[in-house]
């Protein structure tokens, strides 16, 4: 929506030959640690405008058909019941969710690995679900003393006692569910393995983000931290890339942390020769050539701070619906702070905020509670909503985008009021719900009925592909029907997440 900073198929070509040059460096195979969303990558087309959804996907078919996947998921967070934020989905769900859209792409996931496991039942019953499904299934065991007890983990009775996968293509995809989900464990006990075979493996790292050759305060790696705020993770310097080389590299904290005990760890495993050996920072393990595609380094810049603020958002909604923590929204309030950012530099902001207060003056909303939202349509323009007995104040910001885009007035209506009247008798009076007034997936439904009869209905629904991408804020905590049919606009919102609920005391 804010115009191309980023050349997808410019970094598609420099990506791929990067790691195929990678994989060449070794005689077998390369286990090839895979960060980052895995089929749509949202995170990413939000800071680097022009980044295509589903560029890893290209990526796999143009690798072809030497490449393998294996996809992990921690049994631990899968106990938690952890939500990736974008879509708000579990890990399982996001599990399944990838290895659906892969197959149907035509890229089948050769295994998938359940690690960190300590009996967790969670993790059980999704082991049986896969498997159900025909999915081969691997249980990777917590390690005690992993990573930093480097004789006990490089072991028979540690590496050795994990499942080995007997993979036969020559580059193997490790991939995962998100954070923290045992990949880099996972590659390194099938380098373990294929030791112990006479194999010469090798190991990798591919990554979007932190862009290495950017500085470490950069918006867009900034915009990684705050990505990954409930990780805690940091972007910094790399000291050991520094001292090889006398060049600055952006990394991060546990990659740094850790770069020391993979080293040692390495060394226990890999023959003389291995390219490994010539890893001298944590840098050197990753291929990363997402700077190559940046082509407007002002509006990757704009579209990053965007993303820091919106990342700040969805943690509050997060802790205010008590599944994330205040030191995830204190570190991300932070990071604001840090490049000099606001709340209210998101342009949506504001206009939701007055759009509510104007509803109180005026004596309007319902029940007592004044909701605002407002949309930034694709030209720049703000289009506000309120909420009424009829319509959720999405609902009515959702209409008046459409008819802006289709620049139809503001008298006349898409919906009209005894359609909006009887739906409302029909919840309250029959249905017995809460409330009457429509949300988005309400509306969305009655705007398609609408359009047998209204044709000005049949042209604003034609605007509703406009809104993709486009950025929402909100006032108050939209409903579950709001924010499942604002998800399938693919509208990017925030939310204040005050209460649509007003407690007397």
């Amino acid at each position: 929506m804010q115009g191309k900073g980023f050349d997808t198929g410019k970094y598609l070509a420099a990506q791929t030959r990067a790691i195929l040059e990678r994989t060449k460096k070794f005689d077998e195979r390369l286990y090839l640690e895979f960060g980052g969303k895995l089929c749509h990558d949202p995170h990413a087309a939000r800071v680097l405008p022009g980044y295509e959804l589903d560029t890893k996907i290209k990526m796999f078919k143009k690798l072809g058909k030497d490449l393998e996947i294996i996809y992990c998921v921690s049994a631990k967070e899968l106990q938690r019941g952890k939500v990736m934020l974008d879509l708000a989905l579990t890990y399982d769900q996001q599990t399944l969710k990838d290895i659906n859209e892969l197959h149907e792409e035509g890229i089948d996931v050769f295994a998938v690995v359940i690690t960190r496991f300590e009996g967790e039942e969670v993790a059980k019953r999704f082991k049986q679900r896969l498997e159900n499904l025909g999915i081969r299934v691997y249980v990777q065991t917590e390690m005690e003393g992993y990573p930093e007890n480097v004789d006990f983990v490089v072991s028979d009775e540690g590496f050795g006692a994990q499942p080995f996968l007997e993979i036969e293509k020559p580059l193997v995809v490790v991939t995962g569910a998100g954070g923290g989900s045992g990949k880099m464990c996972f590659c390194l006990s099938q380098l373990y393995h294929d030791y112990k075979r006479g194999i010469n493996s090798g190991f990798a790292k591919f990554e979007t983000f932190p862009i290495w050759d950017l500085p470490p305060n950069h918006p867009v790696n900034v915009a990684y931290e705050a990505a990954t705020a409930d990780l805690g993770d940091e972007v910094m310097i790399d000291p050991y890339h520094l001292r090889a080389y006398g060049i600055t590299a952006a990394s991060y904290n546990r990659d740094i942390e850790n770069f020391e005990i993979m080293k040692s760890i390495l060394k226990k495993i890999v023959m003389e020769e291995n390219f490994m050996t010539q890893y001298r920072s944590p840098t050197d393990v990753g291929v990363n050539k997402a700077k190559e595609g940046i082509i407007d380094e002002a509006l990757v810049r704009g579209a990053a701070k965007q993303e820091i603020i919106g990342r700040y958002f969805q943690y509050k909604k997060g802790f205010l619906r008590g599944v994330e923590t205040k030191e995830t929204v204190e570190r991300a309030e932070g990071l604001m702070k840090k490049i000099g950012l606001k709340v209210e530099d998101r342009k949506t902001v504001l206009p939701a905020r007055n759009a509510a207060l104007e509803a109180e003056k005026k004596g309007k909303g319902h029940k007592g509670v004044f909701c605002g939202a407002a949309i930034e349509l694709p030209d720049g323009r703000i289009v506000t909503g309120k909420n009424s007995p009829l319509l959720h104040a999405e609902s009515a910001a959702v209409l008046n985008a459409i008819k802006a885009l289709a620049n139809i007035p503001d008298e006349i209506h898409l919906l009209s009021s005894n359609i909006l009247e009887n739906i409302a008798d029909l919840k309250k009076g029959v249905l017995n719900t809460k409330s009457e007034s429509l949300n988005v997936e309400g509306t969305l439904i009655s705007l398609a009925i609408s359009t047998a009869t209204n044709p000005t209905a049949a042209i604003g629904i034609k605007m509703l592909e406009k809104l993709r991408g486009c950025e929402m804020h909100v006032t108050h905590m939209p409903s579950h029907g709001d924010e499942a049919g604002l998800r399938k606009l693919g509208l990017n919102v925030t939310t204040d997440g005050r209460p649509t609920v007003k407690y007397v005391s």
